[in-house]
């Protein structure tokens, strides 16, 4: 066996979440538009660029009914901004535009583009002025307009008109111009699917898809399986037990993917990763040939059926019941792609990934006839934070395995039907996430969420009942409703774990889709369904960090996800209701891994920070050996720290890593700790102001993120 190559298996997930407003054309959020310009169509088509490189691309169906949802002339509120001639946008009009267009990542999208660069300077010179928008002309709100669309087509494409000469051209833009932009983004979302079809149909990329609205399946099967993996959970007062609607979302996908590829779907990814013994039942009844999620359920799944951990390696092919085949993807490998590469040099990263590759083929292939090494991620929130939107990484990471002679890349069919599986008796109820289902239940909002879909439900099972004969176009369209009402992306945002500007939008469609419901069946809705859920006004001070993680030091948000588990600490919520102008720090982010303490603190107004003369910020850590830290931070001295102790860097944000031996003999031990702004020797604010953060970390391998 130590001549076979080591067979890897990689798998991009595409998702966005359902953003269309119900009877409508209309998206509330711009991300399936702007992502579809980035990253659907590039991925494939780069993928298929070798000849010994074979990928899977899981796609949500949701996602694909809105690129065509776009084509029949749908829109999003950026998309209308961007339209509006220049020259007769309001007021209010641009000051939504300058609050809403530089939603890209500073260092990797806005600065490279000298225009959209200084418009972006000008607006946090001046952040906060009243007049903001008085301060910008129609020309600049025109280059603005076109530079935001810009920013996110994909280098593949920018050697395309009109694009290339928009690039070229760089500013003074017309409305003739932008319209035409805004235009060709259409032309290639109709490209998408046709070249996943083309490619899946020549055998270059194989596809799976997630049950249709993107549900945690386990949680529609039953509320209850939230318990396996945190028993002391609070659940929803109502439980929520309809596999029927789990099996119901899987069909849905089945047929779309049929009807689109001409064959019958071979596996999927399950929402999130999240599998239970009663979801994955379901797929053997509907005759799915593999699923994927993560090696902590692996982990615990082991546990449970009675088998040691070490002597069941996670890179091989599990079967579950009769033909269920599973794959349990390398957490570690793939968040390396996901969360640690995009400040690397691509061939460093791509040379860093085949050598753990290399490393665990000369661990298992003695052992493991036919080892299959599962790397699943996302495939395309991470490649903003790369130079060059992630193109030179990938291409020499898939040069590299193209070559490489002890490694073949294989779909995950392909490992499916070729790999002889290992039996795996039993199943834990987890996600890719923490193995657990705490991001979507367990809160008080995500159980109201729960409680108002249940009721909504309810209604409408009994409706069906009591009128028969009722217009079942109609009931459908109820339906419908319900399902995406299911899906995962409304939960994410409630409770305590995602917060941000978009919170409140999402809890709006949420109740949106419900009150739907209502709407079509001719009922009055409960009034309940009117209150929002989300209630910024009550998010807790202080959180504690619910898993190890290893943020990027280089003051920016690397990535979306990258304080995802942090701590928190609410700087704006410490004080009462009253507004206060004297506040510069909005949150406290603190985590570990194994290594180091890592802080980062978010800002009410970066620009705020630049008017302050000495800048300085005095961060106190309190523990048995009363350690002090203290970091002076000028506008010219923005990254820095003591060799082997600690390092900062300050961007958008301030971030921190500390050795974590620096502040215990062991490595761990309790904490406490305070953040205070100075413009030199003055204090202009202190967080927390009446006493520190407190936390306790754990001594390694012994953490309390989850169960023994």
């Amino acid at each position: 066996m130590g001549h076979q190559p080591l067979k890897v298996a990689i798998l991009w997930h595409m998702h966005q979440p359902n953003y269309q407003e119900p009877d409508s054309k209309r998206m509330v959020l711009p991300w399936v538009r702007l992502h579809a310009i980035k990253d659907y169509l590039d991925m494939p088509l780069a993928a298929g660029e070798f000849d010994n490189v074979r990928v899977t691309f899981n796609l949500v169906p949701s996602l694909i009914d809105q690129f065509q949802l776009y084509l029949d002339g749908g829109t999003d509120r950026h998309l209308e901004l961007s339209r509006m001639e220049a020259q007769h946008l309001t007021e209010e009009h641009k000051r939504e535009i300058l609050d809403s267009f530089f939603s890209s990542h500073p260092s990797r999208m806005i600065e490279p583009n000298d225009r959209y660069h200084e418009l972006y300077r000008k607006v946090r010179k001046n952040i906060g002025d009243p007049i903001l928008p008085a301060l910008f002309t129609s020309e600049e709100m025109r280059d603005l307009q076109v530079c935001s669309n810009l920013a996110w087509v994909d280098p593949v494409f920018r050697t395309e008109e009109p694009v290339k000469s928009l690039f070229s051209k760089g500013k003074h833009f017309t409305e003739t111009e932008k319209q035409a932009l805004l235009d060709w983004q259409l032309t290639l979302i109709a490209r998408i699917i046709p070249t996943y079809k083309e490619l899946f149909e020549r055998g270059k990329i194989d596809i799976s898809f997630t049950p249709y609205y993107h549900p945690i399946l386990p949680l529609l099967c039953d509320s209850e399986s939230a318990l396996e993996a945190v028993p002391g959970i609070t659940l929803p007062q109502d439980r929520f037990r309809h596999p029927e609607d789990a099996e119901r979302q899987i069909v849905m996908s089945m047929e779309k993917f049929e009807a689109l590829f001409g064959q019958k779907m071979a596996g999927i990814w399950p929402s999130e990763g999240s599998i239970s013994e009663e979801v994955a039942t379901l797929f053997v009844k509907l005759g799915i040939k593999w699923a994927a999620t993560d090696e902590e359920i692996l982990y615990y799944s082991l546990k449970k059926s009675a088998l040691k951990p070490a002597e069941n390696s996670p890179h091989t092919v599990y079967e579950y019941g009769p033909g269920l085949r599973l794959f349990f993807r390398d957490h570690a490998l793939s968040d390396r792609i996901g969360f640690v590469y995009s400040g690397w040099e691509a061939d460093k990263a791509a040379a860093d990934f085949i050598s753990h590759l290399k490393n665990i083929r000369a661990t298992v292939i003695d052992r493991i006839e036919n080892a299959v090494v599962p790397i699943i991620m996302d495939g395309e929130n991470a490649w903003e934070y790369f130079p060059n939107d992630g193109h030179d990484f990938l291409k020499e990471l898939y040069r590299r395995l193209n070559d490489d002679p002890e490694i073949q890349t294989v779909t995950m069919t392909e490992a499916a039907d070729n790999v002889t599986p290992r039996q795996l008796p039993a199943l834990y109820a987890g996600s890719w996430i923490n193995h657990n289902f705490r991001i979507w239940i367990g809160h008080p909002e995500d159980n109201a969420a729960w409680g108002l879909l249940s009721k909504a439900r309810k209604t409408l099972v009994q409706f069906e009942k009591d009128n028969p004969d009722y217009d079942r176009k109609k009931i459908a369209a109820a339906w419908r409703q319900i399902y995406i009402a299911e899906g995962s992306d409304w939960c994410w945002w409630y409770g305590d774990e995602h917060r941000g500007s978009d919170n409140e939008e999402f809890d709006r469609i949420f109740r949106r889709h419900l009150t739907a419901v209502y709407n079509y069946l001719g009922l009055d809705v409960p009034f309940e369904f009117l209150n929002p859920i989300y209630r910024s006004d009550i998010a807790p001070k202080a959180t504690l960090p619910d898993m190890l993680l290893t943020p990027t030091i280089d003051g920016y948000r690397t990535h979306f996800y990258e304080w995802a588990g942090a701590g928190t600490f609410d700087c704006l919520d410490s004080g009462g209701a009253m507004h206060r102008v004297d506040r510069y720090i909005s949150k406290i982010y603190f985590a570990y891994d194994h290594d180091r303490l890592y802080i980062c603190l978010d800002f009410v107004s970066r620009g705020g920070l630049e008017l302050i003369g000495q800048l300085s910020f005095l961060l106190k850590f309190f523990t048995p050996q009363k350690k002090l830290v203290r970091l002076h931070i000028d506008k010219d001295q923005t990254t820095g720290g003591e060799a082997g102790k600690f390092r900062f860097c300050l961007g958008d944000v301030l971030e921190v890593a500390l050795e974590r031996t620096y502040l215990w003999p062991d490595g761990y031990g309790p904490l406490g700790l305070t953040v205070t702004v100075l413009d030199g020797e003055e204090n202009l604010e202190t967080q927390p102001k009446d006493e520190p953060v407190k936390l306790d970390v754990y001594e390694q391998n012994k953490e309390l993120f989850w169960p023994s």
